[in-house]
């Protein structure tokens, strides 16, 4: 399957249905009357987030996105059918643009998620329903609500917890395909991945995923190279591991350089936790290999692993160091949910099929409900009507 990661959809809600103008008949009925139904309602344009797609590829063949419009009202009052809504099935992580690419609807960043892109048009009214005592016979109905239509961008980041950065040849490949069941493309020449690559990782108690980055050059901000529009998959990522070819001469120079290109992308991505580890420790000397990993660490000041993805040395100490940036970012995560406020709203199905009529148990200091008591209506005392006059007098003569 082909990796693609941006898209231009062009989609179209259902229209409306129009009202009929429609009149009754029948034999031992002698006035009739108006007896047209209403249109039915079109169908929205939805965006749901699954879990099964990884590529915007589907989008690339179908760029037009079509509801369904409603059916016009009939007579005896019967109302149209309601228009098939479309439903634009997307990956967990596509951010939904307008037609300019910057303003950002909705980000389907949760596994089942649900948004209406587009609303479909309301249904006419039929003429029975202005009927009244003043215009008892309507010979008019009302056409449906027009759909709507726009245009979308729509951009793919993947939901990885860990990316690779890096050089071409820098060993991310290998790198992947060592620590994961993923198996990428692995050759002697540069530009060996043209598109991300994703890993399931397992260390300890945590797994994750690992995401596998085409390699960056100097430039690549301008669009040299492979340009760095694979960095919007990396947005997401708790950490990232930025791998260094350690047979290349200039070891802290090719690290200034890639964190230079970092910081002309932005986004954020400067600014994430970061681990460098020295790469392809197993071609270098020693006594290379020790003055190698100093002038790295002046360069990025912080401690710098020695690995090697041919061998596997020094990979466990890597990944343990990934694994704990990610369950921080994960506690964070499940404190920020934790700490939202809870919405009480309610649908409309919900507040009918509560009995309004129940009594009320109200909440003490404590937090435990009270026992509600139930007081019986006070007995109102009938008034005595008092008697007429007439009767009255009648009353005293005998």
């Amino acid at each position: 399957m082909r990796f693609l990661d941006v898209a231009k959809v062009y989609a179209v809600s259902g229209a409306g249905g129009n009202g009929c103008v429609a009149f009754r008949r029948e034999k031992f009925i002698e006035y009739g009357g108006p007896y047209g139904g209403d249109g039915g309602r079109g169908g929205d344009v939805i965006a749901e987030a699954v879990e099964n797609l990884n590529t915007l590829i589907d989008y690339r063949f179908q760029q037009h996105v079509k509801a369904k419009n409603g059916e016009g009202g009939k007579g005896k009052v019967m109302t149209g059918a309601n228009g098939e809504s479309a439903i634009m099935k997307v990956p967990v992580g596509t951010q939904i643009y307008e037609d300019d690419g910057e303003s950002l609807i909705v980000d389907m960043d949760t596994p089942g998620m649900r948004y209406r892109l587009l609303k479909g048009g309301n249904g006419g009214f039929g003429n029975y329903h202005f009927k009244s005592a003043t215009n008892q016979a309507p010979e008019f109905a009302l056409p449906g609500q027009p759909s709507e239509e726009k245009v979308f961008i729509l951009k793919l980041k993947l939901i990885a917890d860990a990316g690779l950065i890096g050089m071409p040849n820098a060993g991310k490949s290998t790198f992947l395909s060592r620590v994961s069941a993923a198996r990428p493309k692995i050759a002697d020449y540069p530009f060996t991945t043209l598109e991300p690559q994703l890993g399931v990782v397992k260390i300890d108690e945590t797994d994750f995923v690992l995401a596998d980055l085409p390699g960056l050059i100097e430039g690549a901000h301008e669009g040299v190279g492979l340009g760095d529009r694979f960095l919007g998959h990396a947005e997401r990522c708790a950490s990232i591991l930025h791998l260094i070819d350690g047979t290349a001469d200039a070891v802290a120079k090719s690290y200034r350089m890639i964190r230079a290109e970092l910081e002309a992308y932005g986004n954020g991505l400067d600014e994430k936790p970061e681990i460098v580890a020295l790469n392809k420790a197993d071609a270098i000397p020693q006594a290379q290999l020790a003055k190698k990993r100093v002038a790295l660490e002046n360069a990025c000041g912080h401690k710098v692993h020695v690995i090697s993805g041919v061998t596997g040395e020094g990979i466990t100490s890597v990944l343990r160091a990934m694994a704990k940036e990610i369950n921080n970012r994960r506690m964070e995560r499940a404190e920020d949910r934790a700490d939202a406020p809870v919405s009480h709203s309610r649908t409309r199905a919900q507040r009918q099929a509560a009995n309004f009529k129940a009594p009320v148990v109200p909440q003490t200091k404590g937090g435990k409900p009270a026992i509600a008591t139930i007081r019986k209506p006070a007995k109102v005392k009938k008034a005595v009507r008092p008697q007429s006059k007439a009767k009255t007098k009648k009353k005293k003569r005998t």
